[in-house]
């Protein structure tokens, strides 16, 4: 019983440590749906995979 006491001191010291060092950038709404969700934008991947496509097209 007293190491699931110690367990359950260390866990919620170690909880409170985080949320004090997130600050203001710590969300604790949870999961966001909607048009109040953000979404990054895609970063466009150059990749070779397109450029020999239209290469390959214009040689026939």
């Amino acid at each position: 019983m007293l190491k699931i006491f110690v367990g359950f001191i260390i866990f919620a010291a170690l909880a409170t440590f985080v949320i004090i060092k997130g600050g203001s950038n710590l969300d604790m709404g949870g999961e966001k749906h909607g048009d109040e969700a953000i979404h990054a934008p895609a970063e466009a991947l150059p990749g070779p995979a397109s450029a020999p496509a239209s290469e390959s097209s214009a040689d026939k």
